[in-house]
């Protein structure tokens, strides 16, 4: 029965990936499978739904795979946590440009617009993910994240230097893994050899983020206009 190669599915999501799924998660997954389903294909079935999944409800929140308690604490000047710590990205910014910037840039998307020199030019808007979209994103950075781990604990990230497939093409709900990773003062400082990316896409929180993000960034500069009065 696929019921009995729990133990040995969970082995193998940890081994590879650091992912711990909850004891729950892993019955109910088992449930749904064939009988006589080949260990390697529910590895590889287990890994996808994992990775398309909400980590708060489908890992197991232990010490040392989330964030300590005080990661908040501003008075903490550097510290490394060890982890593994596998989290998921809740939203990015390319902080190279500025907001007004990335809201030029979204509505030129918007009319099927786009830039070659200084002319303006009709583009046809690459899919997401494809090659160009991904090129395209990664033209930017440092980037700006927000992270969660597996307990709910939300945290901002910031990529000291640049991090392969980091970038805007990235898919809200994509799964990362932290590991001997450096915080500073509340924030993560992401680098190469710290981060291993993972993928996944959680789709309804993706949809909501790609339709308001112009909207949030209205709103910062609002926020930030009203500060310096």
């Amino acid at each position: 029965m696929t019921t009995s190669l729990g133990p040995q599915i969970s082995a193998l999501l940890l081994t590879h990936k650091s992912l711990i799924p909850t004891p729950t998660w892993l019955a109910t997954f088992l449930s749904t499978q064939r009988p006589a389903t080949p260990l390697t294909a529910l590895y590889q079935t287990a890994l996808f739904r994992l990775l398309a999944s909400d980590i708060t409800s489908s890992l197991s929140a232990l010490a040392p795979n989330t964030f300590p308690s005080d990661v908040h604490n501003m008075d903490l000047q550097s510290r490394r946590l060890p982890g593994p710590i596998v989290v998921q990205v809740l939203d990015i910014e390319d902080m190279s440009k500025s907001r007004w910037e990335q809201i030029e840039a979204i509505e030129a998307l918007e009319r099927g617009e786009g830039t070659k020199g200084r002319e303006i030019v009709r583009v046809v808007a690459p899919e997401e993910g494809s090659e160009d979209a991904v090129a395209g994103a990664k033209a930017g950075g440092p980037h700006k994240m927000l992270l969660q781990d597996a307990s709910g604990v939300r945290v901002y990230g910031m990529e000291l230097r640049e991090v392969a497939g980091v970038g805007l093409a990235m898919s809200v709900g994509s799964k990362m893994v932290l590991q001997d990773v450096s915080v500073a003062r509340g924030v993560v400082l992401l680098e190469p050899g710290t981060v291993t990316l993972l993928g996944g896409k959680i789709e309804a929180l993706h949809k909501g983020w790609r339709e308001g993000r112009k909207a949030r960034l209205r709103a910062a500069i609002e926020a930030s206009e009203r500060e310096r009065v």
